[in-house]
Formats: C-alpha cells, sequence, structure tokens
C-alpha cells in the first residue's frame, strides 16, 4: 500500500481519509471516561488488532513472510507514507517474542514526559499484523515508551 493507493482510495472526496491527533486523543480519553481505563485498554487493543488484521489483508502480508519484508511494508502502510499511526524503525525477535520500536506513535502523541499512558489501539494494529504474519495468536506488552525516558514505544508480542 502506498500514498497513492491511499489516495485513490479516499472515503472522504473532500478532506481526505486523516483524522487529527486531537479528536483521536479525545475519543480514547472518552471511551476511558466511559468505560474506566481497563476496559478502554482493551477495547482500544480490539480495535487496533481487527485494524491491523485488515492492514495486513490490504498489504497481502501472508504467514511465513521474512521479517524483514514485514517491516517494510507496516514502515510504509503505518508511517508517513502512509496513515501515519507511527514511525516503525525495526522489528526484531529476542528470544521468543517479536519486539517492535516505534516513534510518533499516536498513542504517545501529546502526552507529557511521565506519563501512565501506554500503548493501545497501536499496540493492538501492529499485534493484528503480526498474528496473521506469523499465523499464531500473540499477547502483546509495552516494555518501553518514550514518556519514561526510552528513545522507542516498544511492544512486545509473545505467543498465546
Amino acid at each position: 500500500m502506498t500514498a497513492s493507493t491511499l489516495i485513490a482510495n479516499q472515503i472522504r472526496p473532500e478532506l481526505g481519509d486523516f483524522g487529527s491527533i486531537v479528536c483521536f486523543k479525545a475519543v480514547v480519553t472518552g471511551i476511558e471516561e466511559a468505560l474506566g481505563e481497563k476496559a478502554a485498554l482493551i477495547a482500544l487493543i480490539a480495535a487496533g488488532r481487527v485494524r491491523g488484521k485488515q492492514l495486513a489483508s490490504a498489504l497481502n502480508i501472508q504467514s511465513g513472510m521474512p521479517l524483514e519484508q514485514i517491516t517494510s511494508a507496516m514502515q510504509g502502510a503505518l508511517g508517513q507514507a502512509g496513515t501515519r499511526l507511527c514511525v516503525i524503525d525495526k522489528i526484531v525477535m529476542v528470544d521468543d517474542a517479536y519486539q517492535v520500536f516505534c516513534r510518533e506513535t499516536i498513542c504517545s502523541s501529546g502526552e507529557p514526559q511521565g506519563s501512565p499512558r501506554s500503548l493501545s489501539y497501536t499496540m493492538g494494529a501492529l499485534q493484528g499484523v503480526l498474528e496473521i504474519a506469523t499465523g499464531k495468536r500473540l499477547r502483546g506488552a509495552q516494555v518501553e515508551s518514550v514518556l519514561r525516558g526510552s528513545n522507542h514505544d516498544v511492544a512486545e508480542f509473545k505467543e498465546y
């Protein structure tokens, strides 16, 4: 999926398909207010996971593809030339876990240093893609945060 593909398939003819981070963050905090933090986190991860699986399908990502190819496809689709959900610098295997190193995630944007905010929708989207790419059910956790001193938001995924 390229930027030109995204533009050619626009849903909104005048405004385009990109929305405001400010509005997205308002959705997140509204869901937290309505459901509570824990239920909101579960709902946002689930929503991201659905989107990730849709994205994997659109990118023709399949089980058994090389990690470098998956990384490249995700960088294009989610980064500056794509939906701008986040910048993915790398995806690596550490022991039995996939680690995704991201920057400028929508979930961390606008948050003050030291904020307890964690990846939710972004982590779910990454998880959905990786589940299709691996053919396995994965469980994710954020292991590093730009809000708490790291250079990256790092999401780690292990087989369920």
